[in-house]
């Protein structure tokens, strides 16, 4: 970002900054930050580098499987073999006899609570009675080795009675009840305008979308150590540590203040650190040694045990005028919840009010469902809901735009949404956006060349070097995806962070609970009292759940809610500072400003710097952020249910080869809402990641189940995108139109990106193949075109 687009920014309320591209922001192949975008030295704007990016590099980051403490023993966890039985008998003799095994508990070793659930309690423990997902949590080991502590677990013997599973989410609608809550979570049925209306030309459309999984790049690890007092702390990966304690302690019979979560290195986290069923029989088993535990899970325990993205089944019908123009849209969005509840309510509303995408739709029947079955849970993953109506709504896009003979980009211009328009939920949009503005800058991007037919640009073919797909064969296609998101809590949600930021011998401190998960709000806390105190050295501390709440690490509430904290105790500081030279030089606070450590008055009359200023003295605030509540949906799905709202407009360019089914991603081209661009280097990374990842749910990551059965838990079945499949990402605009109710006017970055960039990729595909793609990821099959090589 430019200095003049800097201050731009700071002069105007509605700027666009257009980037170069992705590489040359992050340090890529472009050579390092473009020499031309002239950014501050630190503050907001500035591409501060992450505190811990060192660290990471260099391998000496501290992760939680890399813990350590004195008399440690390991734990290891019995999971279940099955996806529906009922528990007949368990025998833990045969574990509790072995050499080193100091613990075994299963369900009744539970002293308090035997369920726990981040949103609905429902989900045991331990199983007791039924097991009701692959994977489930039946017994806990610890024991002095790790090999003895798994040898264990795999000596408890277990007498099951198999059940035939419910796998079809379907049939949950009729099947015997999972669990006690039945197999139905939620049912939204949304009412907005005429039943009756019509439109001259209708298009149909089914859709599934797959389990992704957030395959965590580090393990999911803990440590568990016990405390004097009968309590327990407990040092892992959490994103949300206050609410984790709570129902840790309700799970212990204990008063939470008798059990600390310390988070230690996240990894990084896109809502697959959040179950605490990890964690609560660490807990279990340190209260039961009297010694510290940890347990590090296996490749295979992390997809048997953590939630995965819903997979979701979308019946559409879509109504438009002669000219395009949307008039009803009815769509049935039925999401598989796996065994338990989790987060599948809200990942329902936010699928049921975005059904219809960032478009104008005068009428609108959404039936949303989420039900319980025997596959494995799923849970919050980037996007939730919203991810998976934006592959069907813009497949239904491109099917109107063929039958009508339109051209897909002017097909979507002509019905975008923008400010002042109204969400089928009944609520208006009152933010900015700028969705036409987006899909314009993507559409009239150059394209990229197209590959030379040649033996010495093979690699260029889809499926890569000495792939067996030959040039005649390979069509190239363009796509749209156009994505929103909500951002923090929704329905009622009450959004709060606190922050304390203290100042001391030309060092300032921020604590807050706000974990770092990889989005960056440990770099945004440091730019912000950088800015708003002109104190370069700044530290965020650990995270602990001593501290006051900052709530959990999604939907972008950190850089919004925890950023407002710091910002408002920050500008309490400033005040402290400068309230004692603007009383000495009788002029108010206002006309003092701080820039690169120095305070100086608009006259030029007081000019010192902010050393000379705290004399030595101790400064500190601590602040609380709450945004402007929300209200649940009602019984027609109407209701102001979301704070504020961000898109992305997404242009994909593919190669296919259309006689094996191979796909290629040639570039992405993204644009996108931001609001301000705090930090552009980390901003870009955000927005390449979030591309990546919906790459990665287009083309190959599909958790595959048999009957409720996870085949192949581990990297080589579940096909993660690498280095080698990230094509180019081009950011051809960033719109800088600041949110006034958001603290710095920014909005979230990653997840946006991810809910469009599949439904783009499919959109491309169609263009190239002339096929439905109505899943995904798309199969290779589903590439295969019947025409004859050109």
């Amino acid at each position: 970002m430019s200095s003049d687009a800097a201050t731009a920014a700071n002069a105007t309320n509605a700027t666009s900054t257009s980037l170069p591209r992705i590489d040359a922001l992050s340090g890529g192949p472009g050579g390092g930050p473009d020499q031309d975008l002239e950014q501050p030295r630190m503050g907001l704007g500035s591409s501060l580098p992450a505190a811990d990016a060192r660290a990471k590099t260099e391998g000496t980051f501290p992760y939680a499987a890399d813990l350590w403490a004195e008399g440690l023993l390991w734990a290891a966890v019995l999971r279940s073999p099955h996806p529906h039985a009922r528990i007949l008998s368990i025998d833990t003799s045969g574990a509790e006899e072995m050499p080193g095994v100091r613990a075994v508990v299963t369900h009744e070793d539970v002293p308090g609570e035997s369920n726990y659930g981040r949103h609905v309690v429902d989900r045991p423990v331990f199983a007791s009675d039924l097991v009701r997902h692959h994977g489930e949590a039946i017994a806990a080991v610890a024991a002095d080795h790790p090999d003895t502590a798994r040898l264990a677990a795999a000596a408890i013997a277990v007498r099951y009675e198999v059940l035939e599973p419910v796998t079809d989410p379907e049939k949950a609608f009729e099947a015997e009840p999972l669990h006690p809550d039945g197999n139905l979570i939620r049912h939204i049925p949304l009412r907005y305008g005429d039943a009756e209306a019509a439109g001259e030309v209708v298009v149909e459309g089914l859709y599934r979308i797959g389990r992704q999984d957030p395959a965590p790049i580090g393990a999911e690890a803990g440590l568990a150590v016990p405390r004097p007092d009968g309590g327990v702390e407990i040092y892992t990966a959490s994103t949300d540590p206050h609410t984790d304690r709570d129902l840790i302690a309700a799970c212990f019979g204990l008063e939470p203040d008798r059990v600390k979560v310390v988070v230690t290195g996240v990894p990084g986290a896109t809502g697959d650190r959040e179950d605490p069923g990890f964690q609560i029989p660490l807990g279990l088993l340190a209260l039961r040694t009297g010694c510290p535990v940890k347990l590090a899970a296996s490749r295979e325990e992390s997809f048997l045990g953590h939630t995965h993205r819903h997979p979701t089944l979308l019946r559409y019908r879509h109504h438009a005028d002669a000219e395009g123009r949307l008039v009803k849209v009815e769509a049935q969005i039925l999401l598989d919840a796996g065994a338990y509840a989790d987060a599948s309510s809200e990942s329902l509303a936010a699928a049921v009010a975005f059904a219809c995408g960032p478009y104008v739709v005068p009428h609108a029947f959404i039936e949303g469902w989420a039900v319980r079955t025997n596959n494995p849970p799923s849970g919050h993953v980037r996007g939730e809901g919203a991810m998976q109506v934006c592959a069907a709504y813009e497949g239904q896009m491109d099917k109107l735009a063929a039958k009508l003979g339109i051209d897909p980009a002017e097909l979507r211009l002509r019905n975008t949404l923008s400010t002042g328009d109204i969400l089928p939920t009944g609520q208006t949009v009152t933010c900015p956006a700028p969705v036409a503005e987006l899909l314009q800058a993507v559409r009239d991007f150059p394209l990229p060349a197209l590959p030379k037919d040649a033996p010495e640009d093979d690699w260029l073919l889809p499926g890569g070097p000495e792939g067996a797909g030959e040039p005649g064969a390979v069509r190239r296609g363009v796509g749209y995806g156009l994505g929103m998101v909500h951002m923090l809590g929704a329905e009622g949600t009450d959004e709060v962070s606190t922050a304390t930021v203290r100042v001391h011998d030309g060092v300032a401190t921020v604590i807050c609970a706000a974990v770092e998960t990889g989005q960056g709000f440990t770099t945004l806390a440091r730019q912000i009292v950088q800015e708003t105190l002109g104190v370069e050295e700044v530290h965020v501390a650990a995270v602990d759940t001593d501290q006051p709440p900052a709530g959990p690490a999604t939907h972008g509430r950190h850089t919004w809610v925890s950023g407002g904290a710091v910002e408002r105790a920050a500008k309490m500081v400033r005040t402290q500072l400068l309230q004692p030279l603007a009383h000495k030089f009788g002029m108010s606070t206002e006309l003092l400003q701080i820039a690169d450590g120095k305070i100086t008055s608009y006259d030029g009359v007081l000019s010192t710097t902010v050393t000379e200023a705290m004399d030595g003295k101790e400064l500190w605030a601590t602040a609380q952020c709450r945004p402007h509540p929300t209200e649940p949906l009602d019984d027609a799905g109407q209701g102001d249910a979301f704070v504020g709202l961000a898109f992305c407009a997404v242009r994909a360019v593919v190669d296919v080869d259309i006689e094996l089914g191979s796909i290629r991603v040639v570039e992405m081209a993204v644009a996108q809402d931001v609001g301000r661009v705090l930090n552009p280097s980390q901003l870009a990374i955000r927005i390449e990641a979030g591309i990546t990842q919906g790459i990665g749910a287009a083309l190959t990551e599909n958790l595959r189940t048999a009957k409720g059965l996870i085949r192949h838990p581990d990297l080589t079945g579940y096909a993660l995108p690498t280095a080698l499949d990230a094509p180019d990402i081009r950011i051809v605009k960033l719109v800088e139109e600041r949110d006034v109710v958001a603290p710095f006017g920014a909005k979230p970055a990653s997840a946006v990106p991810v809910v469009t960039a599949p439904a783009a990729v499919a959109s491309a595909v169609r263009s190239a193949t002339g096929r439905p793609v109505n899943r995904l990821p798309i199969r290779p099959q589903a590439a295969v075109a019947t025409a004859p090589k050109g």
